[in-house]
């Protein structure tokens, strides 16, 4: 093994490195050393740290081998060689790490109720503050390559990183009901948040993340494509009106069934009499479309005033919920409308009575609830 007398390491052009070990251990005092700026060199023996250089330009002798000095006997003035691992360090920003989620994140969104699969990606950077502390928990861990590429100390956080982003994007939307639609505008408030999280996590391994950004967060076009269906809906209610909106609706459920032909319309049509059956659902559809005339059979919407049956609990022109107040007849149990003086079925009076002293009596009332005369 050749001894050395000059040892340097001027980096890789491509500048993606974070830890170099220099290929040979045979070292003599009065060796020059040679740490070129934005690195540090660490001379390891035994897996221990003896001495620490930072950038510059280095005789190497017991004065400023202290510590190793204090292990090797140095004989023969000083000239007798020893072994020991040469490692330097990368102490540079490193500003073009990106990170990205695996699989995807699956969440119901807030504001459609659709099922959506979200990814996110982004940026980071990284720099080296602490070195002896990240040589101790990172590189002490790991096998000793001669160089070692920030790529491989990325995927030791990959995993962590990962799990936070999944864990404040699901936060975010389901605690804030964010649509996924809208979680573009929280990408600066989320990033920072994250940046706060993650930097604890660096900070354990001797980094300072310099920087960290979400650049985007996006969905399947199948996902997006249901919410779409779900806006250009509500976009024709919002143009059209509730009554040609429900119109319409009726008129795309009769061509769908007229088109099914495993259904009954389909049956219909194939056995000949679909211009019979046409005819029916034209009548149908005309019955909705047309005013109804008012008799005992129909009432009147209260929301959008069209004419509606009168047994109807939903208005089927606007979907409007029916409510109704009868009168129970307490002869018969008939339920009668409430504007009625007689019941429909027995013809018993039901309006109420009025007490001599008088209050006004509910039908089944047998004595007067504020002067307790009897009623008849």
């Amino acid at each position: 093994m050749s001894i050395l007398n000059r040892i340097k390491f001027d980096g890789l052009q491509s500048r993606d490195w974070i830890i170099f070990k220099y290929p040979s251990e045979s070292i003599v005092l009065g060796s020059t050393l040679v740490v070129n700026e934005g690195q540090v060199a660490l001379f390891v023996k035994g897996g221990q740290v003896f001495d620490a250089f930072p950038a510059g330009t280095y005789v190497l002798s017991t004065y400023n081998l202290p510590l190793l000095g204090s292990i090797v006997n140095f004989v023969y003035g000083g000239k007798t060689p020893f072994t020991a691992e040469i490692f330097f360090i990368n102490l540079t920003s490193k500003l073009d790490l990106y990170w990205g989620t695996s699989d995807p994140i699956q969440l119901i969104d807030p504001k459609y109720f659709v099922k959506l699969r979200i990814r996110a990606f982004g940026q980071l950077a990284l720099r080296i503050d602490d070195y002896m502390l990240f040589f101790r928990e990172i590189i002490g861990g790991m096998n000793k390559n001669e160089i070692v590429q920030y790529e491989k100390v990325h995927d030791y956080f990959r995993g962590m990183l990962v799990t936070y982003i999944k864990t404040e994007l699901a936060n975010k939307i389901i605690r804030d009901k964010i649509s996924a639609l809208e979680i573009s505008t929280e990408l600066q408030n989320l990033s920072l948040s994250l940046k706060k999280l993650v930097t604890e996590e660096f900070d354990h391994y001797g980094f300072s993340l310099m920087n960290f950004h979400i650049q985007s967060i996006n969905f399947p076009d199948e996902d997006f494509e249901q919410i779409n269906d779900i806006l250009a809906d509500r976009a024709k209610f919002e143009i059209m009106g509730d009554n040609r909106y429900v119109t319409q609706r009726s008129f795309d459920v009769y061509e769908t069934a007229a088109n099914n032909q495993s259904g009954v319309a389909g049956a219909l049509f194939a056995g000949g009499v679909g211009i019979g059956a046409g005819q029916l659902m034209a009548d149908s559809m005309h019955q909705q479309v047309q005013p109804m005339t008012n008799n005992s059979n129909h009432m009147i919407c209260p929301s959008c005033h069209g004419n509606i049956s009168s047994n109807s609990k939903f208005c089927s022109l606007c979907g409007t919920t029916i409510v109704k107040t009868t009168i129970p007849c307490s002869s018969c149990q008939t339920e009668n409308q409430e504007n009625s003086k007689f019941c429909s079925g027995c013809g018993k009076n039901l309006q109420k009575p009025i007490c001599t002293c008088g209050t006004e009596l509910s039908l089944d009332s047998k004595f007067c609830h504020n002067c307790g005369v009897k009623t008849n």
